[in-house]
């Protein structure tokens, strides 16, 4: 296709209702109408001669023509998109938008963060929290930081740290624990995650007593719970130290269980842009220092 013809208003279409997954949202980021943005993706359809969209009951679903495409749309995009800032006098910054899990957020990330900008003021990171359910492409994000086992479809991972989980409380009912036999006396406050107290107290060499405290979708929520005197939450011990040493939060027990770690991640199709390659050197040697 000649250069000159490029539909590159409705690639520009495409790039978004990929990202986002849906015509509706696609149109609110573009701020125009859910009917422009159809016209623009059959324009570009009729173009190509092949469909990059499947409408069915369940939704959008892009077609191997149109996830072939994506990768290659939008970096040519940014690209674009850092020239000009370039040529208008921006070019004293690239902006990395990063998704962290709000525990690695709050305890190790963000106490860190003055000192990436301080070493790279030509990069911008934008960091917005999620509760290690994040759709990289679809939220607008370059990379995310999340917690498992490092293998999720359609991603690229490389290994941060690992955070062995132990119960943490307040020191009030630090002092009735004497043994780990007291925790099936104490109300065990839970995350999402079922399997973690079962492991910890395998690890212990006790059976699990019965489940029937809260169950929250945030380790810091449950480190407030657990500060708060409700119960004792399982939690990531290094990414709530400062908890510890302020004596906010107590370990009663050394045992420990290991459920995975923290990953940074990024679409396997997608090439690393300056900025994501730099920022993935610098937290890689921050997590091996």
């Amino acid at each position: 296709m000649d250069r000159p013809d490029l539909p590159l208003n409705a690639l520009r279409v495409f790039e978004v209702a990929m990202r986002q997954g849906n015509f509706t949202r696609a149109a609110i980021e573009l701020r125009v109408s859910q009917a422009a943005v159809s016209h623009q993706i059959a324009r570009l359809e009729d173009r190509l001669g092949t469909a990059l969209f499947l409408r069915t009951s369940a939704g959008l679903v892009a077609t191997d023509e149109g996830r072939a495409l994506f990768p290659v749309v939008e970096h040519a995009l940014d690209t674009m998109g850092r020239a000009l800032d370039r040529i208008t006098g921006q070019h004293d910054v690239e902006v990395l938008k990063l998704g962290v899990v709000t525990t690695f957020a709050v305890g190790w990330l963000l106490p860190r963060l003055s000192e990436f900008h301080r070493c790279h003021p030509d990069i911008e990171v934008r960091v917005s929290t999620h509760n290690n359910r994040v759709e990289i492409l679809r939220e607008g994000l370059d990379m995310a930081v999340r917690f498992g086992a490092g293998q999720w479809t359609g991603l690229d991972s490389v290994p941060l740290l690992q955070t062995p989980l132990a119960p943490l409380c307040s020191p009030e009912i630090a002092a009735r624990l004497q043994r780990p036999e007291d925790l099936g006396r104490a109300p065990l406050l839970r995350s999402y995650r079922s399997d973690e107290w079962p492991q910890w107290f395998a690890t212990a060499g006790l059976a699990c007593p019965a489940l029937t405290g809260p169950t929250l979708d945030s380790s810091v929520a449950l480190a407030d719970l657990a500060e708060r005197g409700d119960g004792v939450a399982l939690l990531p011990v290094e990414m709530f130290r400062q908890r510890i040493d302020a004596r906010r939060l107590v370990q009663p027990f050394s045992a420990t269980v290991s459920t995975g770690r923290y990953y940074l991640s990024w679409p396997s199709d997608r090439p690393l842009t300056p900025a994501m390659s730099v920022f993935t050197r610098w937290i890689r040697q921050m997590c091996e220092a």
